[in-house]
């Protein structure tokens, strides 16, 4: 399967489909719309042939759909339809998670993107996890105000790289990772790469899109197939068994279709003394340990 990845960024667009040498890109900003940017990169990927689509995009995604606009982008990203758009069956992850899956070589990946804005991934067992820390707080803003483009242009290299080697720092002790990788058009303006850290490629992108649709591949050639459920019998319902007359469950079946219950009979009965056996006698009673009864006095 060809591939064309396009990785969505802040300043630019970047694309690279299988088999390209060299990657291409547009510009990017705060007036591009998701229609402008399909629009661009099928014009600029016009000679190269492709089955497939992979976005990386800057934001949240769940389940391939933005869930949220872009900071840095024009509005109207969320509810576009990029695989009718494209023609294409597409997947769309956050660019930073984008990066780190290309990035990855096992264990636990802190990735830390240092572009437009900050982007924040983990990669544990080689499951993706895209987090959104660049807007969290920190010091008098956020994670972005201060490790961002525009912390760059606003504070100076000096400055921006000590809040740099801060957040880093922070956030590696939080996740304590096994590998920390430095990714983003603006890593390679830090002087020296804080402790544990490696810097990252921006090729990486790339290779993350070509990855996320070989793991694709792969997901659906294990998943069991489907088989269609058995069709339902239309014979009709079944007749209770017959029950035997005389038995207590007949009498009990013959009370309720009368409506009666099946021991009033027993039910009229109870509480009432039951007769003398006929034929006892006197001496019978006295045989049988009874005390006789006094006769009474006639004039009494």
């Amino acid at each position: 399967m060809n591939v064309l990845v396009v990785d969505v960024g802040g300043t630019n667009v970047k694309i690279l489909a299988t088999g390209q040498g060299e990657p291409r890109k547009l510009p990017s900003g705060t007036a591009l719309t998701a229609a402008m940017m399909v629009d661009g990169v099928r014009k600029l990927a016009g000679d190269w042939k492709y089955d497939a689509v992979a976005i990386g995009y800057p934001g949240p995604v769940v389940r391939d759909r933005p869930m949220a606009e872009p900071h840095n982008l024009a509005p109207g990203w969320v509810e576009f339809d990029y695989a009718k758009a494209f023609g294409k069956p597409v997947r769309i992850i956050n660019d930073a998670a984008l990066q780190a899956l290309g990035s990855y070589n096992g264990g636990k990946l802190l990735f830390l993107g240092l572009g437009t804005g900050l982007g924040t991934t983990l990669v544990i067992d080689g499951v993706v996890e895209a987090m959104e820390l660049a807007h969290l707080p920190y010091r008098k803003a956020t994670y972005e105000d201060y490790v961002g483009l525009r912390a760059l242009e606003g504070f100076g290299k000096k400055k921006w790289r000590k809040h740099v080697a801060d957040v880093v720092a922070r956030l590696t002790a939080a996740f304590d990772p096994d590998d920390v990788v430095l990714g983003g058009g603006n890593a390679k303006k830090l002087a020296e790469l804080p402790p544990r850290c490696r810097l990252g490629e921006n090729a990486n992108a790339f290779l993350g899109g070509f990855r996320l649709w070989e793991q694709t591949g792969k997901a659906a050639a294990a998943a069991p197939a489907q088989t269609r459920p058995a069709r339902k019998s239309k014979s009709p319902a079944r007749k209770a068994p017959a029950v035997a007359k005389g038995t207590p469950a007949a009498r009990k079946k013959a009370a309720a279709a009368k409506g009666k219950p099946a021991t009033r009979k027993k039910a009229a009965t109870a509480g009432k003394p039951k007769p003398a056996a006929a034929g006892k006698t006197a001496a019978a009673r006295r045989g049988s340990g009874a005390a006789p009864a006094k006769p009474r006095s006639a004039g009494r």
